[in-house]
């Protein structure tokens, strides 16, 4: 088996985990002040896992908000510290960001993230996708 083709295979089995985010698509649309709750849930096959929650805003790079773990306390980033909250339920498998008395900075992409911190091989995170002439084409992180 050719060597590039063995990593995309390696790869794609990774990615086949249970493991997985599902958020509601569309926009929400609320008034400055307002309150909304934006919606996460997760499939995992594995304990120890974080809930982490980003911010996208224009053409910039996902700010880090906050991360939830399975056992434990919610740490957010001081900046959101005040408005940005998330609480972590286990038997609905859910992860709602509460964001309060909204600001028009707060217009955004928002992306839910699961990172499984006990099962699995962490080495697996870091696969290089090869071309033919052995020159990496993407590094997966």
């Amino acid at each position: 088996m050719k060597h590039w083709l063995r990593n995309i295979l390696i790869l794609t089995l990774w990615l086949g985990r249970a493991d997985r985010v599902i958020q509601p698509t569309g926009d929400v649309i609320a008034a400055e002040g307002d309150t909304v709750t934006l919606g996460c849930t997760f499939e995992t096959s594995g304990t120890g896992y974080y809930l982490f929650w980003y911010k996208q805003d224009g053409n910039n790079s996902p700010k880090f908000i906050l991360s939830c773990p399975q056992f434990g306390t919610v740490n957010t980033e001081k900046e959101y510290e005040e408005r940005f909250s998330s609480t972590l339920d286990t038997t609905s498998k859910s992860v709602p960001l509460k964001i309060q008395k909204l600001q028009l900075s707060d217009s955004a992409v928002y992306y839910c993230a699961l990172q499984p911190t006990v099962t699995g091989n962490t080495k697996t995170l870091y696969k290089n996708l090869w071309s033919k002439d052995n020159t990496i084409l993407h590094n997966i992180h």
